[in-house]
């Protein structure tokens, strides 16, 4: 929704005393990965704000993941629809005392402004990109995500509210029902021995590794009888489209579990796994949440930005024949097919060790 061009009064409002409750609004309106790499952000303000009431403003596309976030009081969906003048109302009769927009577009930035906080909280891009949108603002950051981390970057948002020492931890809370379902699946699947999860899809066809690698890959592992080769995808036409070539191309076979879990559970599902091989998508995130050790294939993005800090994670981009230990926040944009199979077999073999095939349900 855009801004109307014309500058917006401030709210007057005297800051809230230390021993007040503080009201505060963030904003994070980007996709499934985005709202994993702020959770970090939410769980520092909650240790530095303990009894604070935190409001959460999410996209529709990650719903299926908000039985997993914590520390925050309440979550609203944006859904780009007429519905969310349901969510403009329940923005605008709050109080906040702070807004942090992680998410830097039209949709935020009018939330911001129809929050009322003393300190709504953004970075310099946004001026960058439209001037009258920085109005809404009270405190513009000199930062760039071109120039951190992801995760870096929502923590040094906190900046404003006196918050200097954070963790970057990621945090995500598996419901017991995911559980559950999961043993379920697992039982029905007939998956009993240690196994490995294959998810060659993406909601980006650029990223999209060839047929015939995956699988290479996949009969790979299956030659270690010790273990079990699980394939998982989204239930978009292409990814079914790019597993059943795949699947086509294999000489062993592999348990499809496609389209058989929703977020929470194929969350459950990589916390068990001894590996995860996949391209720069939702479930690398979600290997990092449970740090399951995982073999990652970079190629249009930049794994300076996305790549998980705290967890085993081998990346492998472009040409090279060994995974990245250096990373650079500018690196060319490189496609798919310069991963070579032979790479990804050799960082595959170098985490499937007799140790680390004893993570298993």
């Amino acid at each position: 929704m855009a801004i109307p061009d014309s500058p917006f009064p401030r709210p007057v409002r005297k800051p809230p005393l230390p021993c007040e409750s503080v009201n505060i609004l963030l904003l994070q309106l980007k996709r499934i990965g985005d709202l994993i790499l702020t959770t970090p952000a939410i769980a520092t303000l909650r240790r530095n704000f303990p009894d604070a009431r935190i409001t959460l403003v999410v996209s529709r596309e990650c719903a299926d993941l908000l039985p997993g976030i914590s520390n925050v009081d309440r979550i609203l969906l944006a859904r780009r629809n007429l519905s969310d003048l349901a969510l403009f109302l329940a923005v605008a009769r709050e109080k906040f005392d702070y807004c942090i927009d992680f998410t830097r577009n039209d949709r935020s930035a009018f939330l911001s402004f129809l929050s009322g906080a003393r300190k709504r909280i953004t970075s310099r891009r946004t001026r960058a990109r439209s001037s009258v949108r920085a109005r809404v603002y009270s405190d513009v950051i000199k930062l760039s995500m071109r120039d951190m981390h992801t995760i870096d970057y929502n923590l040094a948002l906190l900046g404003p509210v006196g918050i200097r020492d954070a963790s970057r931890a990621l945090r995500l809370e598996l419901p017991q029902t995911a559980g559950e379902k999961l043993t379920a699946l697992l039982r029905d699947s007939k998956i009993s021995k240690p196994y490995v999860i294959f998810h060659p899809g993406s909601a980006r066809l650029e990223k999209f590794w060839e047929p015939q690698r995956w699988a290479d890959i996949i009969d790979h592992a299956r030659s270690n009888s010790r273990i079990s080769a699980v394939l998982t995808g989204g239930a978009s036409k292409p990814e079914k489209e790019h597993l059943r070539q795949i699947k086509s191309k294999l000489q062993q076979s592999a348990v499809d579990l496609s389209g058989k879990t929703d977020l929470l559970t194929l969350a459950a599902l990589i916390d068990q796994a001894c590996l995860l091989v996949t391209v720069d998508s939702a479930p690398m995130h979600l290997a990092a949440a449970t740090h399951t050790p995982q073999v990652i294939l970079f190629g249009p993005t930049n794994p300076f930005h996305w790549r998980p800090l705290e967890s085993p994670a081998l990346i492998l981009h472009g040409e090279s024949a060994s995974p990245l230990t250096e990373f650079s926040d500018i690196r060319p944009r490189l496609p798919m097919r310069q991963v070579s199979t032979e790479a990804v077999i050799g960082a595959m073999d170098s985490l499937l060790s007799p140790q680390a095939t004893t993570r298993t349900s």
